[in-house]
């Protein structure tokens, strides 16, 4: 008899996701179940999932952690495959993913993520590999409750698996920094929240030591002008992190 593997769930967010989430659909038509978690679409983005197979609950806004967690709950089976609408599975990662669940070694593996930034998919620098662990035993893996920058947390061991997961928001320059403006702001409230303080030092030298690390010892020059740009982007969402931490703690200062 033909060796089996565990049946698998793709657990996938949206938000009027409809001109990128058919080829995410078509990605994973080797599943068994997909559930697609949305928070208010008006495009036609439940409609074209349920076209594709999959089961669509509505669901307010949580925050990225908890709305992901929420798809993972609502999941028909225990090894749940995450996606963002705007992702597609490589053929490669396919083939790693139905092997890796036949005999699964580990609960949780991840694998590389390739970004596309101005028609471009970065292979180097910040953009590349990504390491993103996506596909995990529910019963031992969970999202993190963070509203930005969410995780999953496990304390097994993590497998990885050869195939990129293509990412391909296909976004305007212009959309990209409104949502890094958004990110920069949870991120800086995540912060002070964990009792970490914007310094003088971090302000001036996290940027320069970012590009250092990224451009140059990650060779993201050898992206071109995309990975010039989508870098300098990077250092300066530090930069601004910092600021705006500093302005909420100034806010505080003179509260007090």
């Amino acid at each position: 008899m033909p060796v089996t593997r565990q049946p698998l769930s793709v657990a996938i967010i949206t938000l009027n996701a409809a001109s990128q989430l058919e080829e995410c659909l078509k990605s994973i038509d080797f599943v068994d179940d997909i559930v697609v978690i949305d928070s208010g679409s008006t495009d036609g983005t439940q409609a074209l999932a349920m076209r594709y197979g999959a089961r669509v609950i509505d669901q307010n806004w949580l925050g990225f952690g908890p709305q992901k967690q929420f798809a993972v709950d609502s999941a028909v089976h225990d090894w749940v495959l995450c996606l963002d609408a705007d992702e597609r599975v490589s053929p490669e990662l396919q083939a790693s993913i139905k092997n890796a669940l036949k005999n699964p070694l580990t609960a949780t593996f991840r694998f590389p993520r390739c970004n596309r930034f101005l028609g471009r998919y970065l292979k180097h620098g910040e953009g590349y590999p990504d390491w993103s662990l996506r596909l995990f035993d529910r019963r031992q893996a969970r999202w993190s409750d963070d509203a930005v920058h969410e995780k999953v947390e496990t304390q097994s061991a993590t497998g990885e698996l050869k195939g990129d997961l293509l990412h391909d928001s296909a976004e305007s320059l212009a959309s990209y920094l409104t949502k890094q403006n958004r990110y920069t702001s949870l991120a800086a409230d995540m912060a002070l929240a964990a009792g970490k303080r914007a310094t003088f030092g971090r302000l001036a030298l996290s940027p320069i030591i970012r590009f250092i690390k990224f451009y140059f010892i990650r060779q993201g020059f050898r992206d071109g002008l995309p990975g010039l740009i989508h870098i300098s982007i990077g250092c300066f969402n530090s930069f601004i992190k910092y600021s705006k931490m500093l302005e909420r703690q100034t806010a505080d200062a003179v509260l007090r």
